[in-house]
């Protein structure tokens, strides 16, 4: 299992999650200026930005932006995930999607840092308007 989204310190998961619940886009800088661009494209992917998941396919973020299409519910993402190894990030995109298997394997595997990032990127999206036209993996 592919654990990349597990890689990181607390610290940069929890400036990760509070790009869900900003607005002066604080936290998103300070991913970008202390070398962590992948994580604030995968933010702004997740937040509607093409532009973002532009930059995650042409800089070898495949898996992260297969992981926002997989929270926005595209199978064909998920099945990339899974296909491609990243069995840890298509879990994350179902506790995101409330399941409550993949909330409970966060809990078994005491990975509770990622039920608060699902949360997190839950609500944010829960109020949200979607432009359906995003593309699609």
């Amino acid at each position: 299992m592919n654990l990349s989204l597990a890689k990181y310190d607390a610290k940069v998961l929890m400036a990760f999650g509070e790009t869900f619940s900003e607005e002066k886009g604080e936290f998103l800088n300070w991913l970008l200026k202390n070398g962590y661009p992948e994580l604030a494209a995968l933010s702004s992917a997740i937040r509607g930005s093409e532009e973002a998941v532009k930059w995650l396919l042409a800089n070898h973020y495949r898996h992260y932006a297969a992981l926002d299409a997989a929270i926005d519910k595209q199978l064909p993402a998920y099945r990339w995930l899974i296909a491609n190894g990243h069995d840890f990030l298509a879990v994350f995109a179902d506790a995101v999607n409330r399941n409550p298997v993949a909330i409970q394997w966060f809990k078994k595997h005491d990975l509770g840092i990622f039920l608060i990032l699902a949360k997190k990127i839950y609500d944010f999206r829960e109020n949200q308007t979607y432009d359906y036209h995003k593309i699609h993996f």
